[in-house]
């Protein structure tokens, strides 16, 4: 598969070398064409470094990672983007105090307007970049999870599968309008991190348990509450 990585900082570069080692082609590109490079020439595997436009032109998935700025800014022809898998990796600044304001339109949600006939997929956002070097091994041995929303099914697949290559555990959340919940979930997780003090490898895994083999409890019921 031929991924462009928009915008090579930690997430990006990290991410993109995984893919690499998967055997997937991957075009690396920064806020200039030689940082793209250099960042491809780090990464070696055949990786390429080049601008915007180029990694946008080349790639079939494009891991996003600019945040707040949109194709139309960015790109000379954003139409280039059409039909193609847009992964939103970003949150929000936090802000003081981690006091966020409610989501009422997520950061992948106004990618998606930027750029309609785009394939808009959230990801990736709840975890430190650190996790990454664990990846895959040992990382799948620990079924960290990797929250993914996306309007189109085959889209959303695609991405799951591309989570799971490097040892996540990829969790199907569903349609786009649900990254408000996963970018609030990435607040909360760099919440434990820093503001709890828990650190970098703080992550989230989502079990399902075996089913109670009683309800001694007394089971669910109607709540009596008008």
């Amino acid at each position: 598969m031929k991924i462009g990585i928009i915008g090579s900082g930690n997430m990006g570069r990290s991410l993109g070398i995984l893919w690499a080692e998967q055997g997937h082609k991957v075009f690396f590109v920064s806020r200039d064409a030689e940082k793209g490079k250099a960042t491809a020439e780090f990464a070696g595997r055949g990786t390429q470094g080049g601008t915007n436009d180029q990694a946008a032109a080349f790639a079939d998935v494009i891991l996003w990672t600019v945040r707040n700025i949109m194709p139309k800014e960015l790109l000379c022809d954003p139409e280039v983007l059409d039909s193609k898998i847009i992964i939103d990796c970003n949150n929000q600044d936090i802000p003081e105090g981690f006091a966020y304001p409610p989501i009422v339109e997520s950061l992948a949600e106004k990618l998606a307007q930027d750029v309609p006939q785009a394939r808009v997929v959230k990801a990736f956002n709840t975890m430190a970049q650190e996790v990454f070097e664990l990846a895959p091994e040992p990382l799948k041995h620990y079924g960290v999870s990797v929250f993914v929303a996306g309007d189109d099914e085959h889209a959303r697949k695609t991405v799951m599968g591309l989570a799971e290559e490097i040892g996540f555990l990829a969790v199907d959340s569903g349609v786009l309008r649900n990254a408000r919940l996963i970018e609030g979930l990435g607040d909360f997780i760099r919440l434990i991190i820093g503001g709890q003090k828990q650190g970098v490898y703080a992550t989230i895994s989502v079990n399902v348990l075996p089913t109670a083999s009683g309800q001694r409890l007394g089971g669910r019921q109607a709540s009596s509450l008008k």
